[in-house]
């Protein structure tokens, strides 16, 4: 089974591309079936070392669950194991997680990337308990916690992470963003988890934790910056890594209004990347499903300019550094 040490290098999200009318309530029949599959094959030809799907902005809380199953098959059969690859299967509840983990471990997943169920607060034994459950019913199954503070309305704290690590040994890396607790959580989990940063703070986990800081997560924008700052950390050059890092700070400023906010940021998340993804030119999104296809202009138009930028840097960066 993957263990925390396993995954290194670059993760790519790619969302659950749409086809034109997803955005009616009454559609039927939405996923895109043929970019899914090109998407997910440039993906693996471009150098990711793995994918995540069915989070956020992979619209797990709105396809319905013959989409859901018609995008696991397809990007599956296209992947073929040849990365690892985890599959949302956050529900609202205990009994369709377990049959989305079913369904998804059948058809070859390497993992599941999970949050809490999102009806009621999970109170801290609660959300212990639910990964220690989940760890005893697919013992063989390696889970991606996906600690999303805001949307899941938990803290994933320090403490959670030092008893989850206890009861929970399938729980092996965490998609993480709170560079606040990053040495504490390191210390509490003993190696055990991979905490994996978004592209925008992965230099600086870097520098908050050297031994462990080996993995970043980008949304299908093209690997490429990604690629060129874990290959400039790896190798311990400094300078080099600093400007990569500065470059992926230029490109994402123009969505700060969205992202300097976790209020703003949790209500337009799922918009914010499908914009910023289509302008990019890696992938064509398509429209967003209903009820999160309503965006401010302004919000979409620095998403816009960030997937422009984004676009610069993947030509930029596709070359090896000389």
């Amino acid at each position: 089974m993957l263990e925390a040490k396993d995954v290194q290098g670059v993760l790519a999200i790619m969302p659950t591309p749409a086809k034109d009318g997803a955005d009616s309530l009454e559609a039927v029949d939405t996923v895109d079936l043929d970019e899914t599959a090109r998407l997910a094959e440039s993906l693996v030809r471009d150098g990711v070392s793995g994918i995540m799907v069915l989070g956020t902005m992979g619209e797990c809380a709105t396809v319905s669950r013959s989409d859901y199953e018609a995008y696991v098959t397809c990007l599956l059969e296209t992947v073929r194991g040849r990365v690892p690859t985890f599959v949302g299967t956050t529900a609202l509840g205990g009994h369709e997680i377990a049959q989305r983990i079913r369904f998804v471990k059948e058809r070859g997943a390497t993992g599941t990337l999970l949050g809490i169920p999102m009806w009621q607060p999970a109170t801290p034994d609660m959300a212990v308990r639910f990964y220690a459950t989940v760890a005893e019913a697919f013992p063989d199954f390696p889970i991606m916690v996906y600690a999303n503070a805001r949307a899941f309305r938990f803290a994933f704290d320090t403490d959670f992470w030092r008893r989850v690590v206890n009861v929970a040994p399938t729980v092996m890396s965490a998609k993480f963003s709170n560079r606040g607790i990053l040495r504490d959580v390191v210390a509490a989990t003993a190696g055990r988890v991979n905490f994996v940063p978004p592209i925008g703070l992965a230099y600086e986990f870097a520098q908050l934790s050297p031994r462990t800081a080996n993995t970043c997560w980008t949304p299908s924008v093209g690997p490429q910056p990604a690629l060129a700052l874990m290959k400039a950390l790896a190798a311990g050059e400094a300078d080099r890594a600093k400007a990569v890092a500065d470059d992926i700070a230029w490109a994402a400023e123009p969505h700060h209004a969205i992202t300097g906010s976790q209020e703003v940021f949790a209500s337009y998340n799922i918009q914010m990347e499908k914009v910023l993804m289509g302008a990019s030119g890696y992938c064509k999104p398509g429209p967003i499903r209903p009820p999160y296809d309503v965006m401010p202009e302004d919000f979409a138009e620095g998403c816009r300019e960030a997937g422009r930028r984004f676009a610069e840097l993947r030509t930029k960066y596709a070359q090896p550094s000389g």
